[in-house]
């Protein structure tokens, strides 16, 4: 696993072993930087299932302005930071050891993000009620990018607020659903 291009190109980045992190597949990576590669610069991203933190600092190597990393686990968080370090990203990087429930009601009402990129562990089957949370905690803005990693299709979801989301892209790879969706709530809110 290593950061594809920008700054950070090539560099090598460390991983949790086990099962329960699992690292966003590099051509899945590749897919979801491809569609998203002018939304990044200057932008705040949010990462609320970190892992290694691959996918926030792959954003911040691609310009973006600084990224949040939230994980409930601490060992991985130790990973995020040692990630961070390596790659020079560690001053643009805010770390939390957090459930993201617990970290989205804590937040309400705080920095709002440019980019949001959810991958919690796919038998959670939690990446809608996460988006969705991160909406009802004033966290997105008019324009937002939600990118959504799952084993699941949260399009075929009833849940699925249509009314709060332009799909941008969605796609599968393999067992993986990744849809990028851009948050279209109430402009008065941005």
């Amino acid at each position: 696993m290593r950061i594809i291009t920008g700054s950070a190109r090539g560099i090598p980045l460390k991983t949790l072993e086990g099962e329960r992190t699992r690292p966003t597949a590099e051509k899945v990576k590749e897919a979801i930087f491809s569609a998203i590669q002018f939304d990044l610069e200057e932008r705040s991203f949010l990462d609320l299932f970190a892992g290694s933190g691959q996918m926030g600092l792959e954003a911040l190597s691609r310009g973006a302005r600084r990224a949040t990393f939230i994980d409930e686990s601490r060992e991985a968080m130790e990973i995020v930071k040692a990630n961070a370090k390596k790659t020079g990203f560690f001053d643009a990087s805010h770390f939390l050891v957090s459930d993201y429930r617990n970290y989205l009601r804590k937040a309400r009402g705080g920095e709002r993000f440019d980019v949001v990129f959810i991958d919690p562990p796919y038998a959670e089957c939690i990446a809608l009620d996460a988006a969705c949370r991160v909406i009802e905690a004033h966290l997105a803005k008019y324009g937002t990018l939600f990118i959504l990693e799952s084993e699941d299709d949260v399009l075929a979801d009833e849940r699925f607020p249509e009314a709060l989301f332009e799909v941008v892209k969605a796609k599968k790879y393999g067992r993986t659903f990744v849809h990028i969706l851009r948050y279209i709530g109430e402009e008065d809110e941005a």
